[in-house]
Order: C-alpha cells, then structure tokens, then sequence
C-alpha cells in the first residue's frame, strides 16, 4: 500500500504506485506518476509532468521536475523522464526542458546522484551514471552509461561525453569526451583510458589493449579528428569480434561530435 505522512502535500491528480513512501512534508503535484516502491523523502518537491519508474529513492530537499532555466521557455507543458532504481540525494535539482527544443529530459536507471548535482533541460541521462557531489550540467548534455564525474565537474551546454568516461574533481568540460577516457583539468585534457573502470566492468586485457591503440591514434599521432576517425575504422576492420564492437561505439561518437573533443 502507499503510505504517504500526514504533513506531505500528494495532489490527487498525481499517480502513485504500489509501495510508494512519500515522507514528511514532502510535496507531490498533479501530473506525476511515481513508480512502484519508490521513496520520497522529507521535504522533496516533484512537480510538472514528471514520471519515475520503480525503486528510486529521492532523499531530502531533492527538487525534481521544475521549469527550465531558459528564456524560451513559456509555460509549455514539458517532461522529465526518469527510469528505475536511481539514487537522488539531498538538494539535487532537475529541470524539465522548454519548447522549441526537445521539451524532455531523460535519466535512464541504476544512476547514483550525490548532493547538490543539477541537471538542467534537455538533458540525456544514460545508465549507471555517477555524478558527485555538485557537479552541474548544462543545457543539452548527453551523458552515455557507465560515466562517472567526479565532485565539482561542470558540463558546458550541448556537450556530449560518451560511455564509461571518468573525470577528476573540478574538471570543466568545454568540448565533447570520446569514449572511455579519463579526462581532467579547468578546459579539460585527456589523461589516457580509463582502464581500471573498464577492467572492473569486465573489459579483459585483450578489449583494453585494442581501446589503446585507438586512444593512441586519436591523441598520439597528430592526427586531426578526421584523420583519426580513418584510422579507427581501419583498425575495426583489422580487428576481431567482439572487440571491433568497442570500436564501433567509439566511431558512433566521434561522427556525432558537434563541439570538437577534448585535447
């Protein structure tokens, strides 16, 4: 059954799952749908047309669903997606994103988002994300799975940072990351691959070494990004499956690039 404390404010317009707690003072508007076994905590506000999925967990004063901080933005009734079994920490702020853009901002599941995090419109949020402690994000940022940011690391608007990426505390991210890299610095540099987290998440030492190799063509060699995007897919090529599927996704980035990448 739900159980909602008697100080918190639920709307009854909004929908509530099977399981869901909502705590003390917390507030829930109408047009929200709460999945099952979700938890609310003490003074949390989830408004506008906000959805969660099952088993997150949104702890005190976390502030979901809120208009964008953007000057288009005129009222529009626009989204904010949230998958399952994510992690919401205290004073986290996400907004929903105005129109004539998307008009939605997604997180996927199983993401860990420590305190004071902001996400702002439009952004897309993968899986197993972990963002410490006041990182921000701005407009548009696209984070792919597996990405970890590390405390105070901002993300300039539009930015894009691909899958299982790792940034140092205090990294300002100006351009897009490429794909499992480490990256650090006020205008952030890559530091080389991120192999401990890819060995953790299963990666052999074979997968590691062909994403070297390609690391070394995109950073080493002085090749442009047009340059090094041949000699990747030459690399593809000459290399064997199931490796070649790391490739790709780092291909698949890089033909996406709209900022330029990280130097």
């Amino acid at each position: 059954m739900v159980q909602v404390h008697p100080t918190a404010v639920v709307d009854p317009k909004a929908e509530l799952a099977e399981g869901v707690v909502i705590e003390a003072y917390a507030i829930v508007e109408a047009g929200v749908r709460i999945g099952a076994r979700t938890q609310v905590g003490a003074h949390a506000l989830i408004t506008g047309l906000t959805q969660l999925g099952v088993d997150n967990r949104v702890h005190a004063n976390a502030i979901l669903g809120t208009p964008p901080q953007d000057k288009k933005y005129a009222h529009e009734p626009t989204r904010l997606e949230i998958g399952d079994r994510n992690t919401f920490r205290e004073f986290v702020t996400v907004n929903t994103g105005p129109i004539p853009d998307q008009g939605l901002t997604r997180i996927g599941d199983d993401n860990w988002i420590m305190a004071y995090v902001h996400i702002a419109h439009d952004c897309l949020i993968g899986n197993h994300v972990t963002l410490a402690n006041c990182t921000q994000l701005g407009g548009h940022v696209q984070l792919g799975d597996w990405v970890t940011l590390g405390g105070f690391t901002g993300v300039h608007q539009f930015c894009k940072v691909g899958a299982h990426v790792m940034t140092s505390v205090g990294t300002t991210i100006l351009q897009d990351v490429p794909p499992y890299l480490m990256c650090a610095g006020q205008g952030a540099s890559p530091h080389g691959l991120n192999s401990e987290g890819l060995s953790r998440r299963g990666f052999d030492r074979e997968r590691i070494a062909v994403l070297k190799r390609a690391y070394r063509l995109l950073y080493r060699q002085g090749h442009s990004l047009e340059q090094a995007r041949r000699e990747i897919t030459e690399l593809a090529a000459a290399t064997e499956s199931p490796n070649t599927q790391d490739l790709q996704v780092m291909l698949e980035f890089l033909a996406r690039v709209t900022r330029g990448i990280v130097r």
